[in-house]
């Protein structure tokens, strides 16, 4: 089969696309047939050496963390799963490889895709989703009849966000683009400011949670509106522990695991509120891998880049 490999941690985005042998799913694994594969920041994390001291791959290392795809053959000990179900995952830390025609994976990973989404756009899910929910339920361990803010909320991952926050019982206050405040709101959104018209820290205060997309540039603001001792987690970047004592204030850096019940209520609220992620154009295959990875690395995007395996 054809997998995007790479033989070294590098700066430089060297990958080839090479034939390997398709792999055997082992006892508790499922073999997928692959596709489409989600490109990802993590996969330039992966392919620079990032996030060695987490995980420090065997090389040569097929690269990939996001797929969907139909079962073609299942391990001994597999149940529910048969082959011919459609699923996806993000795929186990210890064993990425989506990147590839196939790629076997634990059964305790995966779940069935959302009925009202295609493959290709289900491929956006598992990653995004599950950062939202082990987001809130571990890293951040709301409590309902709190309140959440979501500073830039209106994209990909606010899509998914809003509504596991609103299972929960948090109220949830969100920051975008005009564009997307109607569509944000019908998603259970109790207030949503718009970003170029109102300064956030100039109205919210008392806020309990602080889910920051931005980085670094926004942590002071973030501080300002949240409770003494209330809880921020950053999905780009952030203060370090010595800040986050002296202010006050708990803060978290999530790295997403695979976790296949979790995406089930994941699937199950993606269905409840219709919920479409956005997809780029950009059409590409896996003999285009690198041209994928360069734009995911440094052109405009308009939604999850994906890579087709199968027609």
């Amino acid at each position: 089969m054809k997998a995007a490999q790479i033989t070294k941690y590098s700066k430089d985005l060297n990958v080839t696309v090479k034939e390997i042998a398709t792999p055997k799913p082992q006892a508790n694994e499922v073999l997928i047939k692959v596709s489409y594969a989600a490109v990802n920041p993590l996969d330039l994390m992966n392919i620079h050496g990032s996030v060695k001291l987490i995980q420090d791959y065997s090389m040569p290392l097929t690269l990939g963390n996001e797929v969907v795809g139909e079962i073609t053959a299942i391990g001994s000990n597999v149940t529910p799963f048969k082959p011919g179900d459609l699923v996806y995952t993000r795929l186990p830390l210890a064993k990425i490889g989506g990147f590839a025609e196939y790629v076997a994976v634990d059964a305790n990973a995966i779940w069935y895709t959302p009925t009202n989404l295609s493959a290709k756009e289900a491929v956006a899910v598992p990653l995004t989703g599950l950062t939202a929910y082990q987001g809130l339920t571990e890293e951040l361990a709301v409590e309902a009849g709190k309140t959440i803010f979501i500073p830039g909320g209106s994209g990909s991952f606010g899509q998914l966000a809003v509504p596991i926050a609103k299972s929960l019982g948090l109220t949830v206050i969100v920051s975008g683009n005009a564009e997307a405040r109607e569509h944000i709101l019908e998603l259970g959104a109790d207030q949503y400011l718009d970003y170029r018209t109102t300064d956030y820290w100039q109205v919210l205060n008392d806020v309990d949670y602080v889910i920051d997309t931005r980085g670094a540039q926004d942590i002071e603001r973030e501080l300002s509106i949240m409770k003494p001792g209330g809880r921020l987690l950053s999905l780009v970047a952030g203060p370090n522990k010595h800040f986050a004592i002296t202010h006050q204030f708990d803060y978290r850096f999530i790295f997403v695991r695979s976790d296949g019940q979790q995406l089930k209520k994941v699937t199950e609220l993606v269905e409840k509120h219709h919920i479409t992620p956005a997809i780029d154009p950009h059409d590409f295959d896996l003999d285009h891998v690198q041209d994928a990875l360069e734009l995911v690395a440094n052109g405009k995007l308009a939604g999850k880049v994906v890579i087709r395996l199968t027609d």
